[in-house]
């Protein structure tokens, strides 16, 4: 709720919970005007939606900026009425406020969908002489005062979206990301929430920087002001310049509040995405990648009999990892050209992806289009290519550089190799990575990660405009590029380079808050973990990569027959699953054993659903708590089975749960969420995955 009436920039009102009808705004407005801070301004410091010190505001502004010097502070007025749009998907404003004696002019967008989610964005015009240097641009809205805990996430390759919780302090708690990507450690939601907040209860407030390159999300109290959430792209000195006549527009920021819990919170989430025009709308083909299977060992042999196992196990997409490029016998070598490697195919890629589409399957290829290798033909022709400061390159990582693709030639030779890849191969995917962070980015003498966030941007759609079939994955050293900006251009996400299924546990969780399943990867591996070293079952393996997209990424060659029989089985199930796993409801119990997980998706009209019961690592009662399925229709009655497709965990045989012991139990749904059902007993890294359907 907006308060659009007088001259200056809206206040917010309101965030959070429908109050139902308003009888008389101004009474509305009357009601909610705050008393005069004690020892400060002579009156109410009130949040407009691009907050100043004009308005009595001292925290960090909306806008940031100064003419070399110059009015460093804004003081904003409508340069007409709010303009309130409506249409079938949801409502918004367009707001046009300037500082005349500044000449800089700031339009700002206020969206909600039918959702609950909303999102604002800022252009910032400079109408004067001369230029106006452009600091730092934030959205921002007021969490309740009810808000006392923060929620976000860090993390590091193979472990992202780590979560730390603590109390919302006065002051500003900030997450900056300066990688020039999203970042391993990125927090992607941040969020605030009433004391005690849950999976299921609480009221919670969050806000995402739809935004791929550097980026800031942060929480700020005042004694004058209740808690406020607020995030933006974070610019670099001197990145952002604008000459007469030019403009600024800051990327969407999201925001969404629920008053059920973090559930409540990814519904609002899930149901925006899913309403997007570039979501998937077709089947999530379940997909076979490469990359650990063989690595940069490629031999046609080894392949086309792993193309096979794929296919008898009812894989329907092949994606050929990296290795398959001139001179790619390693990761030191080779980004950059962007042609087959004649030497280990010779007859190209055809007779690989022949075989594959004659079996049934779609083809992808990986890629690593912003990057380029020291040791490569790219960068000895054009060593002034790179995206670096001048008369030094950043760090190596992995002996690699970027690519400044804000360049326009770099950019026109980077479209015109996957252009032609795609139309040689008539590829249907591309599994697209980004292995480093953007060091010491500088183009044509200024900070760059802005431009070049732009410019991969404008790559991205003008392939798919190319190839409007193609899809592509967001790929970025597994869960580093995560994030509405990338997600507006790409179809899934790698969650994590890691599948060792306890890690993905976690991992898949805390993403599964921003994304729903159908974005994200998830594969079945060996039963060693490459990354870990941890080996665990093949049916927790199948119960973690069920939840997703699915994938396998395995040496299929290596497999036994009944191994292979297993994978087909959960191949089948997944199958049969995906309508409910990729349209329903996410939703997890609020379990009270923290070592033990319940998580599972409930169909839309609730009358289907799946739950996976995780056991992360041994737990102090020898009688587990009891199962309680949230997200159930009190009425409905449910039958609840195993699904043998994945597998039942070994152990404890000889204390069996009676009704798992019978197959089923038919009990309706008052029941499951409130009395729940016996817990089978499971070593740790063990999973059970339950079929509820209403009768």
């Amino acid at each position: 709720m907006l308060d659009v009436t007088g001259h200056r920039v809206p206040r917010v009102l309101h965030w959070g919970a429908d109050p139902g009808a308003v009888d008389s705004f101004d009474e509305l407005v009357l009601g909610s005007l705050p008393p005069r801070p004690v020892a400060s301004v002579e009156v109410p410091v009130l949040l407009s939606l691009i907050p100043q010190q004009s308005d009595g505001w001292v925290g960090r502004p909306g806008v940031a900026g100064h003419r070399d010097g110059r009015f460093p502070h804004l003081r904003l007025e409508l340069v007409r009425p709010v303009t309130v749009e409506t249409d079938d998907e949801g409502g918004g404003v367009r707001i046009e406020a300037r500082d005349a004696m500044a000449a800089v002019s700031i339009r700002t967008e206020v969206r909600m969908d039918r959702s609950g989610v909303i999102r604002i964005r800022h252009e910032i015009v400079n109408d004067g002489p001369g230029v106006f240097a452009l600091e730092s641009v934030a959205c921002l809205l007021p969490a309740g005062d009810q808000a006392t805990e923060v929620l976000d996430f860090s993390g590091r390759w193979s472990r992202e979206r780590a979560p730390q919780r603590g109390p919302l302090r006065h002051g500003l708690a900030v997450r900056e990301s300066r990688r020039g990507r999203t970042g391993h450690d990125a927090t992607g939601l941040m969020v605030a929430g009433a004391s005690g907040f849950g999976f299921g209860h609480g009221e919670v407030w969050a806000v995402h920087a739809g935004w791929s390159g550097n980026h800031v999300h942060y929480t700020e109290r005042l004694p004058e002001h209740g808690p406020v959430l607020g995030a933006g792209e974070l610019l670099a000195a001197g990145e952002i310049r604008l000459a007469h006549a030019e403009s600024y527009r800051s990327p969407w920021i999201y925001f969404a509040w629920s008053g059920e819990g973090l559930d409540g919170l990814a519904d609002r989430l899930h149901q925006h995405l899913r309403g997007r025009l570039n979501h998937p709308r077709t089947p999530r083909p379940v997909l076979l990648n490469t990359w650990e299977a063989v690595y940069f060992d490629h031999q046609l042999d080894k392949l086309s009999e792993l193309t096979k196992r794929a296919a008898r196990v009812g894989v329907e997409r092949l994606v050929l990892d990296d290795g398959w490029f001139a001179g790619r016998r390693d990761d030191t070598v080779g980004l950059g050209d962007w042609t087959v490697d004649r030497s280990v195919w010779p007859e190209g890629l055809h007779p690989l992806v022949k075989q594959a589409r004659a079996l049934g399957m779609q083809v992808g290829l990986w890629v690593e289009p912003e990057m380029v290798s020291i040791d490569s033909d790219l960068a000895r022709a054009h060593p002034d290519w790179l995206l670096s400061a001048p008369g030094r390159a950043a760090l190596p990582h992995r002996s690699q550089q970027v690519l400044d693709l804000a360049r326009p030639e770099a950019y026109a030779h980077i479209l015109a190799c996957l252009d032609a890849l795609v139309d040689e191969y008539e590829l249907d995917y591309l599994k697209w990575d980004h292995n480093r962070d953007l060091l010491e980015a500088v183009h044509a003498g200024t900070a760059g990660v802005h431009v070049q966030t732009l410019a991969v941007y404008r790559l991205l759609d003008e392939l798919r405009d190319r190839h409007p079939r193609l899809e592509i994955e967001s790929c970025s050293s597994g869960g580093a590029r995560i994030d509405y900006g990338i997600l507006a251009r790409t179809d899934r996400v790698w969650a994590s380079d890691t599948i060792d299924p306890l890690e993905r546990q976690a991992i898949q969780r805390w993403v599964g808050l921003l994304l729903p399943p159908e974005l994200i990867g998830g594969h079945v591996g060996a039963a060693t973990a490459h990354t870990t070293g941890r080996t665990t079952e093949l049916a927790f393996r199948l119960a973690t990569a069920l939840f997703g997209h699915a994938g396998i990424e395995w040496d299929l060659t290596a497999c036994t027959d009944a191994e292979l029989d297993q994978i087909a089985a959960w191949v089948r199930l997944h199958k049969r699953l995906r309508p409910l796993l990729h349209t329903g409801r996410t939703v997890h119990a609020d379990h009270p054993d923290p070592n033990a997980w319940l998580h599972g998706v409930v169909a839309t009209d609730r009358r289907h659903a799946v739950f996976s019961l995780v056991q992360l690592t041994t737990s102090t009662d020898s009688v587990p708590a009891r199962l309680r399925f949230p997200g159930l229709d009190a009425d409905f009655r449910y039958t609840v089975r195993v699904c043998p497709e994945v597998g039942m965990p070994t152990g404890h045989p000889a204390r069996p749960v009676p009704w798992l012991a019978r197959g089923s139990v038919r009990l309706p749904g008052s029941v499951l969420s409130t009395i729940g059902l016996a817990a089978p007993l499971l070593d740790p890294a063990q999973a059970v995955v339950l079929e509820l359907r209403a009768e």
